[in-house]
């Protein structure tokens, strides 16, 4: 919340802390709000004041939360803010017109509860669209990741029951930085323990997960998406190093930091060194480099480049004819 948060503003936080938090005392309400016990507590006499029914309980156990009667004004969205949230839905989540799937059920509601006018153009966008489904997506349990979303922001110390792709199974404990989505999977940065290391777990592969007691300060300078690349780009079987015809600036233009780290050569060109356990995707990610380059330090890589590079030549033996357009003249293909 920002410091100069309007009263109204900072009363209707604090209703949703104790919506969500039922029996939060005052001096955990204020540690959210960011303010004083005492101007927590003015905040909930607020909310009392404009008839929502708070109660407050005394003792260790004691706290406030929201008493029988409440009656919660509605979500209003406009027509444009409806259509936007389902279009987001439906550009991340290709399950939405399925009323089981968590994603389609609140969607639903969401619709049902709105008017007629705005609804049925909304439900004609939902059941109408196709989107195409990303393969490489991922999606985690809702209920995992809303722990895991949790204990980061509460700095809370957890067990991970792990599943990994080759099916080795563990218990990990960890000190949970940040959930990072990237490319359609759900990643948890943290350190680990037993490795006192930076580990980058796939939350579609977390089992269970358990928030312990104990507590921790993440890196003070954390770049969870940043700190991710990094850490994808290194670890792999077969080591990678590249030299680019291109300044640092250029090539850091076309390629993902997913591939590794970029360094200056005194000539002027750039070298990649990174690390890849899949030769061939690496291979097809060099491709969109507009300059030349050389392989050095990974056979694995080098078979491969040329394997695709064939590939390519072979399928471009066809010679042009006389009026055909040539690449490159910015004329319209089918797809474009």
């Amino acid at each position: 919340m920002k410091p100069d948060a309007s009263p109204t503003a900072r009363a209707l936080l604090a209703l949703e802390f104790v919506q969500s938090s039922p029996g939060i005392t005052a001096d955990r309400l204020a540690d959210k709000l960011g303010v004083s016990g005492r101007a927590a507590r003015r905040y909930v006499e607020i909310l009392r004041e404009s008839g929502i029914p708070i109660e407050s309980t005394r003792g260790p156990y004691g706290g406030y939360r929201l008493g029988r009667g409440a009656r919660i004004p509605p979500l209003m969205f406009t027509a444009d803010e409806a259509l936007g949230l389902v279009m987001a839905v439906l550009d991340g989540h290709h399950d939405v017109s399925d009323p089981a799937d968590p994603a389609g059920g609140a969607l639903g509601k969401i619709v049902r509860a709105l008017p007629e006018a705005v609804a049925s153009h909304i439900e004609a966008v939902r059941r109408t669209a196709a989107p195409a489904p990303d393969r490489a997506a991922a999606r985690p349990d809702p209920q995992i990741t809303a722990e895991l979303v949790r204990a980061c922001s509460e700095h809370l110390r957890v067990r991970l029951d792990y599943r990994s792709e080759a099916g080795s199974e563990w218990l990990t404990e960890v000190d949970p930085w940040a959930v990072v989505v990237r490319h359609g999977r759900w990643y948890l940065l943290c350190r680990s323990l037993s490795a006192d290391a930076r580990r980058a777990y796939r939350i579609d592969r977390v089992r269970e997960v358990l928030a312990l007691t104990d507590t921790f300060e993440p890196p003070t300078d954390l770049d969870p998406v940043a700190m991710l690349e990094d850490h994808l780009a290194v670890g792999w079987e077969y080591h990678v190093e590249v030299i680019i015809d291109g300044s640092v600036t250029d090539v850091g233009r076309c390629l993902s930091p997913a591939l590794g780290r970029l360094e200056p050569i005194d000539d002027g060109t750039t070298r990649l060194v990174g690390s890849t356990g899949n030769p061939w995707w690496y291979a097809e990610q060099l491709i969109v480099l507009p300059v030349s380059y050389r392989i050095v330090g990974c056979l694995e890589l080098q078979h491969t480049a040329r394997v695709l590079g064939q590939r390519m030549v072979d399928a471009a033996r066809e010679p042009i004819q006389p009026g055909e357009i040539e690449v490159g003249t910015g004329a319209q293909t089918k797809g474009t």
